[in-house]
């Protein structure tokens, strides 16, 4: 037996995604990470490329993943338990450092509980498993993370009981909720805080309001759920993410500890019994090996410096170098869609063009991701920059004089 057959198939297949022009280009490597040195911020050495880098294409907000007390918690956790943890929680695999991150995170997002997991991607698909029901209605953003949406099939939601309403849109919020059936015992609103190709945010405030005025016309009420993995720690006075910026918090906040916290694994966080009903319901928790204890110990110190002055330092300089960026590309003429995170949106609008780009700043030592039909719509293409707290001044001014150049 062989998979001769098989690999016919599949070659055809990835022929077809290379024609409709959908297939991921080859992964690079990065061998060398250069740390910070006379005003510049850390650089990055690929394979089979003497160039050093700079990466505007990072989640790691805060640039946690190099700082010291991270990884000297992780040492300590590892060096007590071992690198992993040798079960799935449910048959001792559940150490003092999981719960520690559980009860941490849930303080963190002003929660009364927390389940971790192994991704903010399993942490969705693992919160709708727990909540959905034969009367649940769904209602999404059009713009919603495709972990939302796979969260929703994996769960079985029948079309039926589906509701999409046009981006940040409220008026077509209210149209989804005024549709949904007469026998639906629970509506769950689900919306991410950041979107992450545009950096605009979700208005919670408004979603929150709207959804009260429907809370008695169902059984178990509307719940609204936000999936917030790029705006915790990165977004708000305090780094509690787009809650916090609109002042507003939802009734179940999942997220990530794998973009500003820069380690890995994902939370859902609510009540105690929602915490519960994940706990034996979530397929995603209940079917595979929790984060290694050097993964937890190292995001309960990513939260702490988060909570802490440094952390406060951090934030600051995060906005200022957003800001500068974002300043920069005004001047310049270009075209970027409003808003204080750090992810910044450079509209090229021209797939050629965004092509062109992309290679032009790679050549340059600046690694970024472009956006192309038909993975955005045409006149849509975008590169999306993201701005970290590792990034200095003569950072930000290097990129955009190579836009300048380009431009």
């Amino acid at each position: 037996m062989s998979t001769d057959k098989l690999d016919k198939s599949l070659e055809q297949e990835l022929s077809s995604l290379a024609a409709e022009g959908r297939t991921k280009s080859p992964e690079r490597v990065i061998e060398a990470y250069i740390p910070p040195k006379d005003e510049k911020g850390p650089r990055y050495r690929l394979a089979d490329s003497s160039q050093n880098f700079m990466r505007f294409n990072s989640n790691a907000y805060l640039s946690l993943s190099n700082h010291p007390e991270l990884i000297r918690a992780a040492d300590a956790a590892t060096r007590n338990f071992g690198v992993g943890p040798g079960a799935v929680r449910f048959i001792d695999g559940t150490f003092v450092h999981h719960v520690r991150l559980e009860e941490r995170i849930a303080r963190f997002v002003n929660k009364p509980g927390a389940k971790i997991f192994n991704s903010a991607y399993t942490a969705n698909c693992g919160l709708a498993l727990s909540i959905s029901s034969k009367k649940t209605h769904w209602i999404g953003d059009q713009l919603n993370h495709n972990s939302i949406i796979r969260a929703m099939r994996i769960s079985n939601v029948p079309s039926a009981n589906k509701g999409i309403f046009a981006h940040n849109d409220m008026a077509d919020l209210k149209r989804c909720l005024d549709a949904v059936g007469s026998d639906m015992e629970r509506v769950v609103v689900v919306f991410d805080g950041i979107f992450s190709m545009r950096g605009d945010c979700a208005p919670i405030n408004e979603i929150v309001d709207i959804c009260k005025s429907y809370e008695d016309r169902f059984k178990d009420g509307v719940i609204t759920v936000v999936d917030d993995s790029h705006g915790i720690g990165a977004f708000g006075d305090t780094g509690r993410g787009t809650p916090e910026f609109c002042n507003a918090w939802p009734d179940v906040v999942v997220g990530t500890f794998g973009k500003a916290f820069g380690v890995n694994g994902g939370f859902v966080a609510g009540s105690q019994t929602l915490v519960e009903a994940v706990r034996q319901k979530a397929d995603t928790y209940i079917y595979t090996n929790p984060l290694s204890v050097a993964d937890c110990a190292a995001a309960v110190k990513a939260i702490d410096i988060c909570d802490s002055s440094q952390g406060k330092d951090l934030l600051a300089h995060l906005k200022e170098q957003t800001a500068r960026f974002r300043q920069g590309l005004d001047r310049l003429g270009m075209e970027s869609i409003a808003g204080p995170h750090p992810v910044v949106p450079l509209m090229v609008r021209d797939t050629a063009r965004t092509h062109d780009l992309v290679t032009y700043l790679y050549d340059n030592g600046v690694l970024v991701v472009g956006l192309t039909f038909p993975v955005v719509p045409k006149g849509d293409e975008t590169i999306r920059f993201q701005i970290n707290a590792c990034h200095t001044p003569k950072d930000i001014d290097q990129v955009l004089g190579l836009l300048a150049e380009f431009a």
